[in-house]
């Protein structure tokens, strides 16, 4: 059995549709497996064979098994405003800008669906996640994300609208409207996304939408308040602030950053308040601690955070008595010099860190992908983790470790305590890390654990679904 979740914008919930959709039919005892064709997403995870998009990872976790490559075949990160990297099966291929990715997209039907024709065979359902929305006419020519694939593996497609931004009639009419009739009859139903009230108050919209296309509603689901218990993959879910404690972490939001799901865990801390800081806005002063994240694009998003004024903000904000700590990307700004002498980045060269560890990281074009497992020697916790980046990264302050793998140093501290870094992605979901680690900067950390909140969440998720979606329909049309 296969289905397809496509969206008649993006954004509508596609991802998190998916993951409850897994978790529902893995409890009913079907072996489950989610699939994505093409993701773009700087948010990757560890997967076995390479990364994937970190939501086909949170739909593995679901399906109670392992993330892998073949979950999410093409993965596009971007590295700039017209171009990104192209990871394919878990490995870069290339990097393109996107007026050149047209022409590389038929090249890459093949290995998709030899991907999704390896989890079919060991799984009763694939549930697959388009991207974006098939209404994008204008880029169906090669599409491997949306028709294209539904079309190529013969993938039944239900159509997802979003009611919370409006217009959720026109989402779903507008776009059968707009599509090749023979795309238009892989559309076996829809479902209504994120209702807010009394779902009955939408009856006649409901009705008039089936009318219209032809295709059988499969049910309005209301508004899931728990969604942000679970890792976000889409960087413009960040905003604002979580939290009301009385600790305040600060992150700056750069242009191009990554893995941004390290900082759940501690939004989730009952004593924390986690502020994103957006562009044009101070970072805080009064911060307790500034983290500053992961990066697709470590020198262009230091050039940015300069342009923004955040080096003056931070300096001010260390004088005024904030610890600041550094991942991945940021670790690597923390420091003196970042060269890239082969130019991986951009134009080859140097530029000057941050100068707040003594260390110079090089640009390497060798990616290191793959699951840690460290000692923090401060507390004695033991830390399971990733690492996704490109870089070395040494000098003097790497004599006292953030971490040790294998008795190895990993990151830095400086000799003041007040400046830490890591390339270390993932450290907070570790309970006792992330308490210790509250505690050693005088904050009140809970008693919550983060692995059961995103596993009792997914039920609940699941349970939301199987209230409101006629599962036994989707089930038929798969």
């Amino acid at each position: 059995m296969k289905i397809m979740i496509q969206g008649a914008g993006s954004n509508v919930g596609k991802s998190m549709l998916v993951a409850g959709l897994c978790r529902l039919f893995t409890r009913r005892g079907l072996t489950v497996r989610p699939f994505k064709p093409q993701n773009m997403s700087n948010n990757a995870a560890v997967a076995t064979g390479g990364e994937i998009g970190r939501a086909q990872a949170l739909q593995a976790r679901a399906c109670g098994v392992q993330p892998h490559v073949d979950m999410n075949p093409v993965l596009l990160k971007p590295e700039s405003e017209t171009g990104a990297q192209v990871i394919v099966q878990g490995k870069r291929l290339t990097t393109v800008r996107a007026k050149d990715y047209a022409a590389l997209k038929p090249q890459l039907m093949a290995p998709v669906l030899d991907s999704f024709h390896r989890l079919q065979r060991e799984a009763d359902l694939v549930i697959v996640e388009g991207a974006g929305s098939p209404a994008e006419v204008n880029l169906r020519a090669g599409d491997i994300a949306n028709m294209g694939f539904a079309i190529a593996s013969n993938t039944p497609v239900i159509l997802t609208g979003d009611i919370d931004r409006g217009g959720v009639i026109a989402q779903l009419v507008g776009t059968q409207s707009v599509l090749d009739p023979a795309d238009a009859a892989m559309i076996r139903g829809f479902l209504i996304n994120k209702f807010r009230g009394d779902p009955r108050l939408f009856d006649d919209g409901y009705r008039l939408i089936s009318d219209r296309t032809g295709w059988p509603g499969l049910g309005v689901i209301p508004w899931f308040p728990n969604a942000h218990k679970l890792p976000a993959e889409d960087a413009a879910d960040l905003g604002g602030s979580r939290g009301t404690g009385s600790f305040l972490i600060a992150v700056p939001h750069l242009n191009r950053i990554a893995n941004f799901d390290d900082l759940d865990p501690l939004a989730q801390e009952p004593g924390v308040t986690l502020r994103i800081i957006k562009p044009g806005q101070p970072l805080p002063v009064e911060a307790d601690l500034i983290i500053l994240p992961g990066s697709k694009a470590t020198i262009a998003d230091l050039t940015h955070f300069r342009a923004q004024g955040w080096d003056i903000d931070l300096a001010a904000a260390l004088r005024c008595g904030a610890r600041v700590l550094g991942l991945c990307g940021g670790y690597q700004m923390l420091g003196r010099e970042i060269a890239d002498p082969d130019g991986i980045e951009g134009k080859p060269g140097s530029v000057p860190g941050l100068g707040l560890l003594d260390l110079t990281t090089i640009m390497t074009p060798d990616k290191r992908v793959t699951q840690t497992e460290a000692l923090h020697p401060a507390s004695r916790t033991q830390v399971k983790g990733y690492e996704i980046h490109i870089g070395r990264t040494e000098g003097p302050d790497r004599a006292q470790p953030m971490f040790t793998v294998n008795g190895q140093p990993e990151g830095a501290i400086r000799a003041d305590g007040r400046v830490m870094g890591s390339y270390l992605h993932g450290m907070f979901t570790e309970d006792a890390f992330r308490r210790a680690f509250l505690a050693s900067l005088r904050a009140t950390p809970g008693n919550q654990s983060y692995d059961q909140t995103v596993e009792e969440t997914l039920d609940a998720l699941a349970d939301h679904l199987a209230a409101h979606v006629d599962t036994a329909a989707l089930l038929r049309l798969a």
